[in-house]
């Protein structure tokens, strides 16, 4: 099969050289060039009207959010439950750590004015056992000096964490035996080392799912053990069911050959 060979970009003077069908090329080029860059402009447009347009419905949704938070409040351990649900999310959560998200009472996720600058995701708890804290906060900035040295990933600020004497998760975490510690990527991870760790750009990804997935819709996750547990057994209490019914029937089939046997022994 024959391939169609690259073209070399043409300077003016290479380009006023060429005669015949080279020079209608070399117009239309020039001419697809111009359409090009109208393109570019046109879509360096459109993402300015887009931002204006997310900003605005930032502003619109917001109330909706703060209601639902209220009422989020009113159904225990909601976002606990939403966090164990998730698929992913729930690869970071150690046991230690979902019983201290117990005490998790609200979820935040709030884009800065300028969307395209970076957001926070703030948790706030009720007084526990594990740390001082009312709020922690998890800032990523998407344009600035340390997201810029980091490539394309955000740099990113969190709260220090107040432990209480002898509470402190990621030091407990640590000393924990490794055959009973989850992995997530062949590497150990958990909730409380992706909040407190600002130099692994993979931190981002779970920020990234908080706050493109889990908040826009945590009542899918935590509504999951109703929608797709519950109906699996119920599938298998059938074909349980099922089986048991099989093996009466040839019990029942085997008790009466052996009766005809006895009769015709007679």
């Amino acid at each position: 099969m024959s391939s169609v060979p690259k073209r070399q970009k043409l300077d003016g003077a290479e380009a006023n050289t060429s005669a015949g069908p080279n020079e209608e090329e070399s117009e239309a080029l020039e001419q697809i060039d111009a359409c090009q860059n109208e393109i570019d402009a046109l879509n360096e447009k459109a993402s300015e009207e887009i931002l204006k347009v997310e900003q605005k419905y930032n502003k619109l949704r917001k109330p909706c959010y703060e209601k639902r938070s209220e009422l989020v409040k009113r159904i225990p351990n909601f976002w606990v439950t939403s966090f164990i649900n998730h698929p992913q999310v729930s690869g970071i959560l150690d046991e230690e750590e979902e019983e201290c998200l117990h005490a998790l009472n609200k979820l935040e996720v709030e884009e800065f004015e300028d969307i395209k600058s970076g957001y926070r995701i703030n948790f706030h708890f009720d007084e526990n056992p594990y740390f001082e804290n009312k709020v922690l906060t998890k800032e990523f900035h998407l344009n600035s000096a340390a997201a810029s040295e980091n490539g394309d990933w955000p740099a990113s600020t969190s709260t220090p964490i107040q432990w209480k004497e002898g509470k402190n998760l990621l030091k407990q975490l640590l000393t924990k035996p490794y055959a009973n510690k989850k992995k997530r990527n062949s590497e150990y991870k958990t909730f409380f080392d992706w909040f407190s760790d600002n130099t692994d750009p993979v931190n981002d990804e779970i920020a990234e799912l908080i706050k493109d997935d889990l908040w826009p819709n945590p009542l899918q996750y935590y509504l999951v053990p109703d929608i797709d547990v519950e109906p699996e057994e119920e599938e298998e209490n059938d074909d349980d069911n099922d089986e048991e019914a099989f093996d009466d029937e040839d019990g029942e089939d085997g008790e009466g050959d052996e009766d005809d046997e006895d009769e015709g022994g007679d």
